[in-house]
């Protein structure tokens, strides 16, 4: 029986090389489904619009593998595909979109591609933020223990407990399938409160998580004093002697329970996020209910460990999923030990590099320990990959984090893993072969702009009708 496989395929590239081309392409490569952004682009003048492949907070050396407009990177303007009405957001205070001559010019397009795929037996999904409402405000994004926003976010979501931001949804979802209504149905994105940089790691203690807080039952007040002391020590006190003991596997499980024993708040302070998380979802499953209860909803999801600090409850959230995608993002991995690591040393310059670097990789479980897979010693080993370089986490270690999902959505949803393409094409199939092997039911790959004809070839050794021939081999 064939597996399910999705690609995302965003806007540009289906402007960049045409409708029939990306579908051909993505079928041969054995796609049972593809995402696509409601979003139209055309390359800029440097500095203007947004800068493509993402930056990643600074630190992406990414390239694309498939040139976009004839580049393996450059800015580009983007816009709306299609014309909002702005009518089915007055319950809320975002206002939608504006479109302009990119949507006059090329937004149909997007149409066209649904229709044709669809035309060819794939499913369809739209791939969207689940909480980044057009023009976020401050007063919308999430704080930190002392009420201020976290410096430097990689990923500027909101706050999971805005009324505004919920408003924006259901506007949103109504307005993308009056417009779309073939699709199968909803990816999203962020579903949680994601933790690249050490500030992110802290959220959300703004009015609006207090607001729900109180309403569900949870003391706000003793879960930001906990945690804000839990920052504080992390960030003043924290010792080699400390590191030594976390980065040990047994010494560091029982440090963990007896310090969550001691900090009832900090335990809370997820409880809460989980609890979030999962309402906000449930809220995507309400407003897709509202105009068409026979769209699917797919939600995003980081792995294990990470999910305990983003707040996605993987059994919760299946409860209002049809599949949920956790990330091999492997690149990020690397990237987060680096940023949260250089962010300790600055507060504690006196931490040894190498102590650190084991308690963190040892907390998020990202090597073995053993010959084969021993784990590195400096930030410098955990630096975000360059295009050419294997991306730092073993397969044992995919493997863990891949079962721990799936033991955690039970029988409740699908998991398909979302592997992402960058990196060299011999790592790539590494990584996607991992989940080949594995039972999760399928795949869902990001992106169809890192997938040169190599990948497109891996994808379909692994997962196509060549695939038990090469699980064999």
């Amino acid at each position: 029986m064939k597996r399910y496989v999705g690609i995302t395929v965003l806007g540009d590239f289906i402007l960049s090389e045409g409708v029939a081309p990306v579908l051909d392409n993505v079928t041969a490569a054995g796609a049972t489904a593809v995402a696509l952004n409601p979003t139209v682009t055309a390359e800029a003048a440097e500095g203007e619009g947004s800068f493509q492949p993402p930056d990643d907070a600074g630190t992406s050396p990414r390239l694309f593998d498939r040139p976009l407009f004839g580049k393996r990177s450059l800015w580009v303007r983007s816009q709306v595909s299609y014309r909002p009405d702005a009518d089915l957001y007055a319950d809320g205070s975002y206002l939608p979109r504006t479109p302009g001559d990119l949507t006059e010019a090329h937004g149909p397009l997007i149409e066209e591609f649904i229709a044709a795929a669809r035309g060819r037996g794939l499913d369809v999904f739209l791939q969207v933020p689940a909480a980044r409402p057009s023009g976020l405000r401050d007063e919308d994004r999430p704080r930190l223990p002392d009420g201020e926003i976290p410096p430097g976010r990689m990923a500027d979501t909101a706050s999971l407990a805005s009324p505004a931001v919920r408003a924006w949804n259901r506007g949103h979802v109504a307005d993308l399938l009056r417009q779309y209504p073939d699709v199968t149905g909803f990816r999203i994105d962020w579903p949680e409160y994601p933790c690249y940089t050490w500030g992110e790691v802290f959220q959300d203690f703004g009015e609006h998580v207090q607001t729900w807080a109180g309403q569900q039952g949870f003391d706000f007040a003793a879960i930001r004093d906990d945690v804000g002391a839990l920052k504080t020590w992390l960030e003043t006190a924290l010792a080699d002697e400390d590191l030594d003991e976390l980065a040990d596997r047994d010494r560091g499980r029982f440090r963990l329970w007896r310090e969550a024993v001691a900090h009832p708040g900090v335990v809370e302070w997820l409880r809460l996020k989980a609890a979030l998380s999962v309402d906000l979802v449930r809220s995507w499953r309400e407003a897709i209910d509202a105009v068409d209860p026979g769209k699917q909803l797919m939600s995003h999801a980081f792995m294990p460990p990470w999910t305990l600090l983003t707040g996605l409850d993987f059994s919760g959230v299946a409860e209002f999923s049809e599949a949920v995608s956790p990330k091999l993002y492997t690149m990020h991995w690397a990237q987060m030990v680096t940023f949260w690591g250089t962010e300790l040393i600055r507060q504690r310059p006196q931490l040894d590099e190498g102590r650190l670097v084991r308690a963190l990789i040892s907390l998020l479980d990202m090597f073995d320990g053993s010959v084969d897979d021993p784990g590195g010693e400096t930030l410098a080993d955990y630096r975000y990959p360059e295009p050419h370089e294997p991306h730092p986490v073993s397969d044992s270690a995919q493997r863990r984090k891949i079962a721990q999902a799936t033991a955690a959505v039970g029988q409740r949803a699908v998991v398909y893993p979302l592997v992402h393409g960058y990196g060299p094409d011999d790592d790539f199939h590494r990584r996607l072969r991992i989940v080949a092997d594995s039972t999760a039911a399928g795949v869902w790959i990001n992106r169809y702009g890192y997938l040169g004809d190599p990948k497109l070839q891996s994808i379909g050794k692994l997962f196509g009708p060549e695939s038990d021939r090469e699980h064999q081999s």
